[in-house]
């Protein structure tokens, strides 16, 4: 078994490589730094350039799926030239693989892709499954519908096409948990607005997991990336509070003041989906970290 990952030295991809090298299964990963490029047994890099759509087609040797987890981080203020990057990283990274594809003899079978809930409206009531047609009503809508559009275009060369919409990860080693954790740790802990907004989370390790199942199971669709219990935004901070021993006194951060410093940004600290990872539970998918508390004390304690 050997995959292509791109992304590998985010924060997702570091974990899927972990566990692909875990279960014995080859890596040959992208990098747009030749001095990143290793080579041994069972881990090897590649060189690509996606704004050139410059890539080392050797990489796709004796490959029979590819785990797409390249793109420009949203957590970055959202100017409008930044704005145009999170699109473009992805969509120009997605279209390179697939055009170095086209008429080419090679072995990959499947593409495992991430994707966000970003596709799924703002709202306290719904409860979104895979099944739901996007209507796209903000910027991140826009960038996940331009995104899955690009990976399905492996289906017309004959690859199984698979996407995990992404929901808030839960890691130690980065991400929103680091970010959260800080002002907690110094007796600043707040929600923001009401604290009622969804959070649709899931721990680092159980997403990792999520792509190695779809791939060794040839698992074809699309399925959330989250875990069966989300939980409020002020659930949240008080679970991280009270795992570290911190009070919470601050009154709520309000809205008005999140958007003169984070500008566009500050709807992923004030809107979230309540988002069902059903669909995958049913394929045999059994999550180890299934309500919060637990995950979170793995991660903090």
């Amino acid at each position: 078994m050997k995959v292509l990952i791109t992304g590998a030295t985010g924060l997702i991809g570091q974990e899927v490589v972990k566990l692909c090298l875990k279960k014995n299964i080859a890596v040959n990963y992208l990098t747009t730094r030749k001095s990143k490029i290793k080579q041994s047994n069972l881990y090897n890099g590649f060189y690509w350039n996606p704004k050139t759509q410059e890539i080392d087609e050797t990489c796709f040797k004796e490959v029979d799926a590819i785990i797409h987890l390249a793109g420009a981080s949203i957590s970055k203020r959202w100017t409008p030239s930044y704005k145009e990057e999170i699109i473009s990283s992805r969509r120009d990274t997605t279209r390179l693989l697939c055009n170095a594809l086209k008429g080419e003899l090679h072995s990959i079978n499947q593409i495992i892709s991430a994707s966000a809930i970003g596709i799924y409206p703002d709202s306290l009531t719904n409860y979104y499954d895979e099944s739901y047609h996007e209507d796209i009503t903000s910027f991140l809508a826009e960038v996940v519908h331009i995104w899955e559009k690009e990976v399905d275009a492996f289906k017309s060369l004959g690859i199984k096409v698979t996407k995990i919409r992404v929901g808030l990860v839960l890691s130690n080693n980065g991400g929103a948990l680091p970010e959260l954790l800080r002002p907690i740790k110094y007796g600043l802990g707040s929600a923001f607005g009401n604290g009622k907004q969804w959070q649709s989370w899931i721990h680092i390790y159980d997403l990792a997991r999520m792509f190695i199942f779809l791939y060794k199971n040839q698992l074809e669709g699309v399925f959330n990336g989250v875990a069966p219990n989300p939980v409020s935004n002020k659930e949240l901070v008080k679970t991280v509070a009270k795992i570290v021993h911190k009070p919470l006194w601050l009154p709520n951060i309000p809205k008005f003041l999140m958007k003169i410093i984070l500008g566009e940004m500050h709807v992923l600290l004030f809107e979230g989906q309540r988002v069902s990872c059903k669909k995958i539970e049913d394929k045999g998918f059994l999550f180890k970290y299934h309500h919060l508390q637990p995950a979170l004390k793995n991660l903090l304690e």
